[in-house]
Formats: C-alpha cells, structure tokens, sequence
C-alpha cells in the first residue's frame, strides 16, 4: 500500500514515508433487533500527504460512512467502529477521548459535506460561521478571527469577501455557498480533507471552478485529500488512486490511469461503462414535420422584489425575457444552462406554476398571460422533480401517491385505479407487492421511477424531467435514462429535460436549447450544437464537462520530471490570488489592469 505516487501536484511519494492517514481492516456495524450487521467491511488504505485519493461507487456502498467513521462522526451507539484502526500520523483517532477528537476536526481533519445548505446554520452570518470555527482552536481575538476568515474567502477566491461576511447563507448562490464551506474547511489549514460529493448538485461551469480550487489550495497547502464521488469525470481529472466500493467492500484499489484503462473487476467495468461520455449520442432525431407538442412563444417571467417600510415592490428580476421555442411529438428537447438562467422557471410556467407573460400551447390548450391552467391543461404536461424523497408525501403509501392524480382528475373507480398503478409499477421495473410501502423504503433510484410512473398515470403528451438523474449514481443514472428512453418510444411521450450535465444532454437529447440570463442564446440538433457550437458560452459549458478519461487529462499543475514543487506555505498563512473582479452570482474572472 505504501507504493510511490505522483501526485497532481508533480510531488513524487516516497514508498517509506509515514502516511497522513492510514485505515485498516476498518468495519463499521450496525445494531439492528437481530444483532449487528456489517456496513463496512475490511477496508483498507493509505493516503500520502499532498495526494487525491477518490472512493467511489453507488450509494450505499459505504463511502459517506468510511469518511464519517474517520471524522469520529458515526451517530452513537447505533451505528459504530468495530474493528480496524485509524490513523492521523502516529495518532490512533479511534482510541481518542471525544474532547480530544474534537480538538482535531477542523485543525488538522476536516470535511466539506455534499449539501452546504444543511451545513450551514440558516440563522448565523456567514462571518459568525467561520470565526466561530477559527476561535474553537486557536486563542485569537474576534478581530484577528474575522481576518483570518476574510483571507480564507479570498483564498477560496471569494468576490467580496468583507460583504460576504455579513450574509446569511441563503442570500447567496449554490455555488458561492460551498466556497463557504471549503474556506471553512481549510482556514486551519488541516492535513487531510475529506471532500464527501462537493460538486454533486452544481452546475458544469461551477464544478470546474471549485474542483479548480481544490487543486490550488491542494498545491499550495500540501493538503491530502480524500474525494467522495460517483461522478467519474470528477474521479479521472481530481484524482491519484481510487478505491473502488460495492456493498461495503472495497473491489478494487489502484492508481486512477490503471483503473480506468484495465479494471479487473466486474463491478468496476460495470461502473465505467455507466459513465455518460460525450460523443456517444444516441437520439435518432425528430422529423421536422412532426407534430408540436408544446409551443412557448415570447415568454417573459418577471419576480417582484420588495423592500421597505410597507414591502412594496421596488425592482423587479427578469427570470425569462422573451424565450420561444416547440417540442414535436417524440422529441427530447433540453434546455442547459447554468443555475438561476431560467430553466426551471420556464418549466414552472409550463405547469401554471408562476405567473407569466406571453403564449403557451400544451397538446392543444392555449394559455394566455394571466390565465390559469384548466384540469385539461395540467393532464396535458406533468413533472419529474430532482428530489424524488422530497416529493414524494413521506406518509403516504406509494400506491396511493401513484393513484393520486387520478384520484384528483376522478379517473375510474378504487379498483380500476388499483391496477393501473399495478400496471405502471410493472412497466417501470417496480414489482406489485412494493405498492403499499412508504417512500423511506425505497432507494434513490427506485423513489425516482416511482415519480417517473406517477408522471405517467394521466397519459401526458409531455413530461418535464427538471434535473432528475443529476443525483443519481451513473449506474443507477444510466437505467432510469434507458427506462425514459423506451417510455418515449411506447407512449409517444415528449420530453422537456431540464439538466446541468451536458454529458447526460448530449445522449439523450434530439435538440438542445442552451440559456443564459433568461434568455435562449443558441438552439440546434444534437449534433449540430455538440459538434459545431457557435456562441462563446456554449464552448464554455461543453469545455467545462469532466473527461472520464485520465489518459486525455492534463493536470494544470504538473512539471517535467525533476523539477522541484513549489515550497508549501507556513501553517496559518493563506496563499495570496491575483485580483479578482465579480461578474455576476459569485463568478470571477482575473481583474484587468
């Protein structure tokens, strides 16, 4: 375990070296009314310092429970370590007192977890959240606390860091609040940070940014990091080794080149033949002459912004200015685009969720501004969200959420009802003894067919699919798109697919709209908009997708052989970035002089 590692930085590992963090033969159990049961088995690594270590697999194959185990997070006594080792250096963490565990965290173990909006305190300042973490483990006073924060959002590259500290977490963006998180997470400058799915929910231009700035911060602080991941992508461009997990397990361990070029095994072929890769489109594409499902002519979304001793409207933001386009009868037409440019907001219209101006024809029922839709309007088009727990009524059964809308539309009687439920579940790869289980029961993937078979219940000439893969692991990613794929083709169904991920667009689109600022900046076939884009932002967001290739990666940071790395910087200093100017929602671009 101990071989030589070049790592992204062009640091070579010396096979003898003392590792940041070693793990072996760990298991984590849980206590269940028959006993325990092993969640983690037999799994071991070592990380050297400076290196990217990426565990990946599906949900549930162990990767968020090995990184809390490591943090001490485990939730007791439930759920505990029982056997194995952990450790930081020569420090046995699993033999640490909680007092002394929490001394660690932070200062020289830390963790930026998958959500950031669960993970910040919704009623502190972002400045409160970051000194509170300083002053927990260094004796500083509140003013040197807040400066030593300021410089951590500046090495996170930060527009405004000294605004930014008098800000609640929901004023700013998804992108600008996992910022938030790694400057959080690297202002004591740990030895090791746990990175559990970091880019997960974030747009493709976003990703680059924060993967960019893991890499920065990696080179010139000497951080090991280990990277919690199912995207792929992510693991071939960020990673040194991966350690690859299934049930538990780990199935195979390796520098990422040899993995991704000869897996031994088949669990891990499995996961890389998942992977979407771009080039490998497989939409036919619709005649011209097809029927139009959907029409949306000159649409415009506008939200009031009020403000003021009697809350009047004092500005207005413009969501969408002036968006036309149609969706054919059998047609995968997507909209990409970076979040906040107005996609969801044109499916929210759609559906009669917002008010609009303009004109909107769904299988034949206009709707004019102002006008809400009918009953027939809304059987015309239904929705598939991106959370499917979070839209899925954790009391009711799933049958009955299934049966829902016909219930609503009164279609049929309690027993016709019944079995096209029972129908829709078969046809979506559910079996009929699942239909009187609650959601909780149910994995990611089986909660999103099941949203799939509710969209489906009142026969709609169109479905929306807002983001519905883009949290789903590639394998399980890669089926619900097949099953989406033959639903098309056996009910004549169209598709609005809403997605960041241009990977996933490029395979299963027949034509692709790209937006930016609510406005649609380039339309075309599949192939003509992947193959030949004109405008300058959707070079951008195709150059930004990660190649799941390392062979085809060019680390940024990389030297000839020989070359000494740049020296890393003392304990407590930050590295120092060039300046920077905000061009909107966070996003920054080198200053001009």
């Amino acid at each position: 375990m101990n071989a030589a590692v070049t790592t992204l930085s062009g640091a070579e590992q010396v096979p003898d070296a003392l590792p940041v963090l070693s793990v072996e033969g760990l298991e984590v159990s849980v206590r269940t009314e028959e006993g325990p049961r092993v969640l983690v088995e037999d799994l071991s690594f070592d990380l050297a310092r400076g290196e990217t270590l990426a565990i990946a697999g599906e949900s549930g194959s162990g990767k968020s429970l090995t990184s809390l185990a490591i943090m001490g997070l485990l939730p007791p006594p439930a759920v505990h370590v029982s056997g194995g080792a952990i450790r930081l250096g020569e420090t046995d963490l699993l033999r640490l007192p909680e007092r002394r565990m929490r001394m660690l965290r932070g200062a020289r173990i830390a963790m930026i977890f998958q959500e950031p909006m669960t993970s910040l305190n919704p009623v502190l300042t972002i400045g409160r959240q970051l000194t509170e973490a300083i002053e927990a483990h260094e004796s500083l006073s509140r003013s040197e606390a807040r400066a030593r924060a300021i410089e951590a959002l500046r090495a996170v590259r930060m527009s405004q860091p000294e605004a930014r500290l008098k800000q609640y977490p929901h004023e700013l963006s998804g992108g600008m609040r996992q910022r938030v998180m790694i400057a959080m997470a690297i202002a004591l400058r740990p030895d090791v940070l746990i990175a559990d799915e970091p880019t997960t929910a974030l747009d493709v231009t976003v990703q680059r940014e924060v993967l960019e700035l893991l890499r920065d911060l990696q080179r010139d602080l000497g951080t090991a990091v280990i990277l919690i991941t199912h995207d792929m992508g992510v693991v071939a461009e960020m990673a040194d080794r991966v350690v690859v997990m299934q049930s538990g397990r780990m199935v195979e361990q390796g520098p990422v080149r040899e993995i991704f070029a000869a897996p031994k095994q088949p669990y891990t072929r499995a996961l890389l033949a998942a992977v979407p890769r771009m080039g490998r489109g497989e939409g036919a594409g619709t005649p011209s002459s097809a029927e139009a499902v959907a029409r949306v002519e000159d649409l415009r979304v506008r939200f009031d912004i009020r403000g003021g001793l009697l809350n009047r409207a004092t500005h207005a933001v413009h969501a969408v200015a002036g968006v036309s386009f149609e969706i054919r009868a059998g047609e995968t037409f997507s909209l990409v685009g970076e979040s906040g440019c107005g996609k969801s907001t044109i499916a929210k219209a759609l559906t009669g969720l917002v008010p609009f101006e303009g004109r909107l024809e769904v299988a034949g029922r206009r709707l004019e501004s102002g006008q809400r839709p009918d009953a027939a309007f809304r059987r015309g088009v239904q929705m598939i969200f991106q959370d499917p727990m979070a839209s899925l009524d954790p009391r009711m059964r799933v049958g009955d959420l299934v049966a829902e809308p016909l219930l609503i539309h009164g279609i049929g009687t309690a027993p016709e009802r019944r079995a096209e439920v029972e129908a829709l579940f078969e046809r979506v790869g559910l079996e009929r003894e699942q239909i009187d289980r609650y959601p909780h029961e149910f994995s990611g993937g089986q909660r999103q067919r099941i949203c799939i078979a509710r969209a489906l219940a009142l026969r709609p000439r169109l479905i929306i699919a807002d983001e519905s893969v883009s949290a789903l692991d590639v394998s399980v990613q890669a089926r619900v798109l097949d099953l989406l794929r033959a639903l098309k083709t056996e009910f004549g169904i169209a598709y609005l697919f809403i997605s960041h991920d241009m990977a996933v667009v490029e395979n299963v689109s027949d034509r692709v709209a790209v937006m930016r600022l609510g406005q649609i900046v380039e339309m075309g076939t599949r192939s003509q908009l992947f193959g030949d884009p004109r405008h300058p932002y959707t070079r951008q967001l195709i150059a930004a997708v990660p190649v799941p290739d390392p062979a085809r990666v060019v680390p940024p940071f990389s030297r000839p052989q020989g070359e000494v790395p740049s020296p890393v910087l003392p304990r407590g200093a930050m590295p120092r970035r060039e300046a920077l100017r905000d061009v909107g929602d966070g996003h920054l671009v080198a200053a001009e002089s």
